[in-house]
């Protein structure tokens, strides 16, 4: 439908790497997902906010895709452009302040962070995403959150204008942000750590992850933690004693290790993922009266 702006947008984006028809299983760690009509790779902020003036000015769908981790694509795939910003991915520091690429993956922000002895992103240890998706969603394992640490960030607007937003109006709540509210592209992430002993960071990194390899399904493709956590229960909890753990639909099931998570065993898809969520979504419902509430992102066309 869109082949007509392919040579426009090739002009436009000359150091942009374009796919057409792409399939966006390759990109998610479900391994899931329809295909984009353009699958666009940004290697620069003039490049991102360039993408989204003239997908504005052509009435063009935009999809922003970072590392795909908390993230279901229906099979249909995603009309439009998929803009991924995984190549924005450098990471710097002037003092106690990194300054970390949107496509960086907040794990390595961590690492980063914990090679020259920074404390404060030890929580970020373990969470697969990119920075861009940890501002979005305001990411948080272990009693941390990016609010926590973030200063400001650096973003494009739909109609492609590059601005800057402090913490305090970015409005960082459990998984949820302005970003999500305005449709922002992340272009830059800007956290304030502390200076702190190395072997001391180091501990607490080694202590989370030896928690996280332990209890969770790290072995098989899954989406992550798929719903929030309900207000007085763990929602891990609630689905283990409804007796869904190793429930199945096609190649999803719900994780025998940890009842949070659905794991693709079997070549699963985006509906198998939909249907066993619905699923579960009403069993727990019916069981105990609690409504689970989505935390992965389910996006694209059935």
């Amino acid at each position: 439908m869109l082949k007509q702006y392919e040579n426009e947008l090739k002009s436009l984006l000359p150091n942009s790497l374009i796919k057409v028809d792409e399939p966006l299983k390759n990109y998610t760690y479900t391994h899931t997902g329809g295909n984009a009509d353009f699958y666009i790779t940004v290697y620069t902020h003039e490049d991102a906010k360039n993408t989204l003036i003239f997908c504005k000015e052509n009435d063009i769908p935009v999809t922003i895709l970072g590392n795909g981790s908390n993230l279901i694509i229906r099979d249909g795939g995603i009309r439009g452009v998929v803009l991924n910003t995984l190549e924005l991915k450098e990471i710097t520091r002037e003092g106690n302040t990194v300054y970390a690429g949107s496509g960086a993956r907040i794990i390595d922000v961590s690492r980063f962070a914990r090679d020259h002895s920074l404390s404060g992103l030890e929580f970020a240890c373990g969470i697969p995403g990119s920075v861009g998706g940890a501002v979005y969603m305001n990411a948080g394992a272990y009693g941390g959150e990016i609010k926590d640490v973030l200063v400001e960030i650096i973003a494009v607007t739909p109609e492609g204008e590059i601005i800057t937003v402090g913490k305090d109006d970015l409005h960082l709540g459990y998984r949820k942000s302005v970003v999500q509210e305005n449709d922002y592209l992340v272009l830059q992430a800007i956290f304030e750590l502390e200076e702190s002993n190395q072997e001391n960071i180091q501990s607490v990194m080694d202590e989370l992850t030896h928690l996280r390899e332990s209890k969770q399904p790290l072995e098989l493709p899954s989406c992550g933690s798929v719903f929030q956590r309900p207000p007085g229960h763990f929602a891990g909890k609630l689905i283990q004693d409804s007796n869904l753990q190793g429930h199945r639909i096609g190649g999803v099931e719900v994780s025998k290790k940890h009842a949070g998570f659905m794991v693709n065993v079997d070549n699963g898809t985006g509906s198998d993922y939909e249907a066993l969520i619905a699923h579960v979504q009403d069993v727990v419902f019916d069981k105990f009266g609690v409504k689970l509430e989505r935390e992965v992102r389910i996006i694209g066309e059935k």
